[in-house]
């Protein structure tokens, strides 16, 4: 077959259309017609009735490779947190990071996101793993030299070595720099890493104002200047900088924020697990400018990668502490989740729209979320669950069809076979 139609697939306005999919692309969005349009003869017809398309989810903060870490690092603050899971990580390797990362993408299909953005270690790994089920994947180098200085040259030699082999990667794997944070890494690691990507059109991925206690050690340690106003010292923020978290805020860091057009990835389940905090300023940074995305982070900080109920808890906790019913508009909540994440990236992805990639989740309408006669995006976000998509197209090829992801098993057996040997180990 060269393409797909969707056939009688209701979209978002709430029309019921076909969609027809050629060469990894939207061609056409036209009203439901009996006949079979032109251009989709030849396509593969897909009846999609009691359907509906919504945009793939961009998860824009992932520790991929994590999904096989949950629960070992419970009931703590973020700074004890990553003590523990920094002793786990130091004995990892390579093939432990390609089968976790499998069972992510794994995980992030069955959930309706088609693409995500990583910060993790072994890139070459992770990428091949993404790669492998048809997920769109920005992967980074991470810098963590734990200020130490004698290991920033062996950090930047090998640095240098993966970014040659990402030259050659798969057109859906973006290479990123990763910085881990201002309290892991010394000043000189961050300028040169900072340079090197700006040299050299990469985005930097890196987390920012995560948690009180970096916000209290940086005025401590750098002049009573902030976490955001340290990096803009340095000369940090931009456009191509994507900061997770943003979450201990002034409004001044807010001001920086939007004026470089940072891109700001709120990651609610982490924070409120970690007890970092909730008043994710979303609104303050939209509006200066900030372009707003949203995460899950790991699995071993949020247990799963499960971008609705993401969404769903991001709208509760600002309803809640805004004391506002409505301080977060639903199209405004699944822009945050699908469309601003592409914009990070530059790619014309995250709407249902003629010549953007055909990247779509096919929402089942056939259950008891839905029979109320609410809107459409009120019953897919705080009622239904993840296992209502029952098919993901990820570039114009389906990754999931009713439920089922192609050598899933496998994929679980082969992630039980590196947990067992590292408990053996």
């Amino acid at each position: 077959m060269d393409g797909i139609l969707l056939k009688d697939i209701t979209t978002l306005d709430g029309k019921l259309c076909d969609i027809s999919i050629a060469n990894g692309k939207i061609s056409k969005i036209a009203p439901a017609n009996p006949a079979l349009p032109e251009e989709a003869k030849g396509s593969e017809v897909v009846d999609c009735t009691g359907k509906v398309a919504v945009p793939g989810f961009v998860n824009m903060h992932t520790h991929a490779a994590m999904s096989l870490m949950r629960g070992v690092g419970e009931d703590m603050v973020l700074q004890d947190w990553l003590a523990h899971i920094w002793a786990l990580e130091s004995k990892l390797d390579g093939e432990f990071i390609r089968q976790g990362t499998k069972v992510a993408a794994l995980e992030m299909i069955k959930t309706g996101t088609t693409m995500f953005n990583d910060q993790y270690f072994f890139a070459e790994e992770a990428q091949e793993a993404a790669s492998g089920l048809g997920i769109r994947s920005a992967i980074s180098y991470v810098f963590l030299n734990h200020m130490n200085e004698e290991e920033s040259a062996r950090e930047k030699e090998q640095f240098l070595k993966i970014y040659e082999k990402a030259l050659k990667w798969n057109e859906r794997a973006i290479f990123t720099v990763g910085i881990h944070a201002i309290y892991s890494v010394s000043e000189e690691l961050i300028l040169w890493a900072t340079e090197f990507a700006r040299k050299h059109g990469l985005k930097i991925h890196m987390h920012v104002a995560e948690s009180e206690k970096e916000d209290l050690d940086c005025k401590a340690t750098h002049g009573g200047l902030s976490p955001v106003e340290y990096l803009d010292r340095l000369g940090v923020l931009g456009p191509d900088l994507i900061a997770a978290h943003a979450l201990w805020l002034s409004d001044h860091d807010i001001e920086l924020l939007g004026k470089h057009r940072v891109n700001c990835v709120h990651n609610i389940n982490s924070n409120t697990k970690l007890s970092s905090g909730y008043k994710f300023k979303w609104k303050e940074l939209t509006e200066a400018g900030a372009n707003v995305c949203l995460g899950t982070d790991g699995c071993a900080s949020s247990n799963n990668l499960d971008m609705l109920e993401v969404m769903k808890t991001t709208a509760i906790f600002q309803k809640a502490w805004r004391k506002d019913p409505s301080a977060l508009p639903l199209p405004t909540l699944l822009e945050m989740a699908t469309v601003n994440g592409a914009k990070a990236f530059g790619l014309r992805t995250g709407r249902i729209l003629e010549g953007y990639d055909a990247d779509i989740q096919i929402v089942d309408t056939d259950n008891s979320f839905f029979l109320s006669p609410g809107p459409f995006l009120a019953n897919f976000i705080y009622s239904a669950h993840s296992d209502c998509i029952s098919s993901l197209i990820a570039g114009g090829r389906f990754v999931m069809r009713d439920r089922v992801v192609a050598g899933e098993q496998a994929i679980l057996a082969d992630a039980r076979k590196v947990l067992n040997e590292i408990k053996q180990a």
